[in-house]
Formats: structure tokens, C-alpha cells, sequence
């Protein structure tokens, strides 16, 4: 089985939507971020093998790699671009069911990508759970 390529879905403007929210979390919660890094890392491995409770399809093309540290549950939303190209569209702390508004945000991102996928992507890069120094920042 291939490894799967992932990106951060970027923002005309810049903004990495996942990015900064991991980077957030880490802020906040090193473990949490490292878990949900973690989950990343395990998409990377598997791609589309991945199954509940690790992953799950919600609709039209778009998954969630779930997370639970204690009890919270922290989503990371994805689609996937060809076969072996996963890219992270949005992320998400939650209660219950991830809320519809929260996927038409991660389709609205899908149909970006898809339309321009080179001013979309924003290389991936695991060391945001490095405890000294900044993230990378690669394009």
C-alpha cells in the first residue's frame, strides 16, 4: 500500500486552517496536539484503510479522523485529492455530531482545491509538536 501524501488546505489569503488550530492546541494542550498529530501520521500510513473509530466518511467526499483525550473529542476534517493525496481542511473541537455547518466549510474548501490545488496546498509538516522552536513553515 502506498504512503499517503498530506497538505493543510491554505486560504487565498494565507491562513492554514489546520495549522493554526494545531498550532493553537499545542498552545494549549501538548498532549491533545500530539495526538492529533499522531492521527495525521496514521492517515499518512494508511490513506484510505482507515476505519471507525479512527476515521469515518460523513458526507460527499469529506472524513474526520477522530481524537479523544479525556472527554473531548477533537476532529481534524479531510478529503481526499486522487488516490494518495490527503489534505486537511478544517478542524474542530466538539460535543456530539460534527455539526453541518462545520462539513459545508470543509466542502467549500474541497471545491477550492479542487478548482486551483497548487495556490491550496500547504506542504504538511509533523514537527508541530515539537516542544522548542517554531513549526515549520514549508509551502
Amino acid at each position: 500500500m502506498p504512503q499517503t501524501i498530506v497538505h493543510f488546505f491554505r486560504e487565498p489569503t494565507g491562513e492554514v486552517p489546520v495549522r493554526d488550530w494545531l498550532l493553537e492546541l499545542r498552545r494549549k494542550d501538548q498532549k491533545a496536539a500530539a495526538k492529533c498529530v499522531a492521527r495525521i501520521e496514521l492517515l499518512a500510513e494508511m490513506g484510505h484503510e482507515l476505519r471507525r473509530p479512527i476515521a469515518d466518511f460523513l458526507r460527499d467526499g469529506i472524513y474526520e479522523l477522530r481524537v479523544r483525550k479525556g472527554s473531548v473529542n477533537y476532529r481534524v476534517l479531510y478529503f481526499f485529492h486522487g488516490k494518495d493525496v490527503a489534505i486537511l481542511a478544517h478542524a474542530l473541537t466538539k460535543e456530539a455530531d460534527v455539526p453541518e455547518v462545520e462539513i459545508e466549510r470543509a466542502l467549500r474548501r474541497k471545491a477550492k482545491f479542487e478548482a486551483n490545488p497548487d495556490m491550496h496546498k500547504f506542504e504538511y509538516d509533523p514537527s508541530l509538536t515539537q516542544k522548542r522552536g517554531g513549526p515549520s513553515l514549508k509551502r
